[in-house]
């Protein structure tokens, strides 16, 4: 099988700053966006994971730390 990866949807770390019912905002390196939450239990500082503009997963500081290193070194 042969994957297309110009449809690929990646998913990069963000730390909440915002919670505003049940959307975030999140910061990015050099961006900001507004995620919905899912089943998560998430606070203002945690880093977690989005795919299709859902939260999918808390990280720890580390686990973000080393998901943007990498996406970085890519």
């Amino acid at each position: 099988m042969i994957f297309d990866l110009s449809i690929m949807c990646l998913a990069f770390p963000g730390k909440i700053k915002k919670i505003e019912g049940k959307k975030v905002l999140l910061d990015y390196p050099e961006d900001r966006h507004y995620a919905l939450i899912g089943d998560e239990k998430v606070k203002v500082g945690d880093y977690v994971m989005v795919q299709m503009g859902i939260i999918i997963k808390i990280l720890s500081k580390g686990e973000a730390q080393s998901a943007a290193e990498a996406w970085n070194a890519a």
